[in-house]
C-alpha cells in the first residue's frame, strides 16, 4: 500500500492544500489532512498540513499501513471520534510519535463515499482537554461533514488523481542515486559507491530534476519520496 503526497505532484496547484488551512483557521483547529484510498490497489493519497517534521518522519515510516485514523474510518459511514481507537500496539505507532509533534489523539475523521467506491477521509485534530474537544466537535460536526464531501468532490473531479497515476518515469539508475541522496550520502559519495564518475551523477540528478519538476535536488528527493518512487532515507 503506497503512500503519495499529492502536493507533490508536478502540475498540481496549492488550491486543495489552502483549503485545509482555511478549514483550520475558520473551525479553529490545529491541523486536517485529506486522504482518498484507491479501491483496487489500495494506494493512500492526499494532503496534509501537519509540520513538516512530522509529515516526514510518517512517510520514512510508513504509518499510513497503521494509522487507526485511515483503517477505522474507511470502514465506517458515520464519522469516528478518535478516542473510540483501541489504544492498542497500531495506535501507540503512530500518536506516541505524533505527540512529539505537538499533536494530540484528540481529533475525528469524517468518512466521505463516492459513487464509485471512492473514500475520502477528512481528518481533524486541536491540541485541548475533553471537556472543551467535546464543545467544539459538537459545533464544527454538520460543516465539517459539509467541507468533508466538497474537498473530496473536488477532488474526484480534478486530474490530480489522474497525474499522480502516471509517476515520472525515472530510470533505474536515477531512482537508484536518488535514493542514495535521500539516505545523506553526497555527490561524491554516491559515485564512489556505484563506481561511476562525479558527473555522470550529476547528469542523472539532472534528468531526475526535470522528470519531477524540481529546481534543486533536495526537492527531487523530497517529491520523489512523496511520490513513492524512493524510500525515505
Amino acid at each position: 500500500m503506497d503512500l503519495i503526497d499529492l502536493s507533490t505532484v508536478p502540475g498540481t496547484d496549492d488550491s486543495f492544500l489552502r483549503f485545509i488551512n482555511e478549514l483550520c483557521q475558520e473551525f479553529e483547529l490545529d491541523h486536517a489532512s485529506y486522504a482518498t484510498v484507491n479501491p483496487v490497489s489500495g494506494s493512500v493519497q492526499g494532503y496534509a498540513n501537519y509540520p513538516e517534521g512530522w509529515r516526514m518522519h510518517y512517510m520514512r515510516h510508513q504509518l499510513h499501513r497503521f494509522d487507526p485514523a485511515l483503517h477505522v474510518a474507511v470502514r465506517s459511514i458515520a464519522p469516528v471520534d478518535w478516542s473510540r481507537f483501541q489504544r492498542d500496539e497500531k495506535f501507540d505507532l503512530v500518536f506516541r510519535p505524533a505527540n512529539e509533534y505537538g499533536i494530540r489523539p484528540q481529533g475525528m475523521t469524517v468518512p466521505v463515499r463516492g459513487p464509485y467506491g471512492d473514500c475520502g477521509l477528512l481528518s481533524v485534530t486541536r491540541d485541548c482537554d475533553d471537556a472543551e474537544w467535546a464543545l467544539l466537535r459538537k459545533k464544527i460536526m454538520t460543516p465539517l461533514q459539509g467541507a468533508a464531501v466538497h474537498l473530496h468532490d473536488a477532488v474526484m473531479q480534478s486530474n490530480v488523481l489522474t497525474r499522480a497515476l502516471y509517476l515520472p518515469a525515472l530510470s533505474s539508475r536515477e531512482r537508484e542515486i536518488l535514493q542514495w541522496i535521500a539516505a545523506g550520502k553526497t555527490q561524491q559519495d554516491v559515485a564512489d559507491i556505484l563506481t561511476i564518475s562525479a558527473r555522470t551523477v550529476e547528469v542523472h540528478l539532472r534528468s531526475a530534476r526535470e522528470k519531477l519538476g524540481a529546481l534543486t535536488t533536495p526537492q527531487a528527493v523530497g517529491r520523489a519520496i512523496g511520490l513513492g518512487l524512493i524510500q525515505p532515507g
